[in-house]
């Protein structure tokens, strides 16, 4: 499930689905965001990762912060 989006990239409530979105943009891993105090997942080693991978998809933007990566 998709809990917001984050500069247009979709934070998931679940590493697996992080990770589909991750591997559909031939990217790796997932890093994670607080969002409204429930943690979150994102496709992308890290958010500047997950943002190129955006950014050639053309999408919108919104944003939050970050908490941590994962590799």
């Amino acid at each position: 499930m998709i809990l917001t989006t984050i500069d247009g990239i979709p934070l998931y409530s679940t590493v697996e689905e992080a990770l589909q979105w991750a591997n559909s943009r031939n990217l790796t891993g997932y890093h994670t965001h607080d969002y409204q105090g429930q943690v979150g997942y994102m496709g992308g080693f890290d958010h500047s990762n997950a943002r190129g991978a955006s950014r050639s998809s053309g999408t919108s933007s919104r944003s939050s912060r970050s908490s941590s990566s994962n590799y």
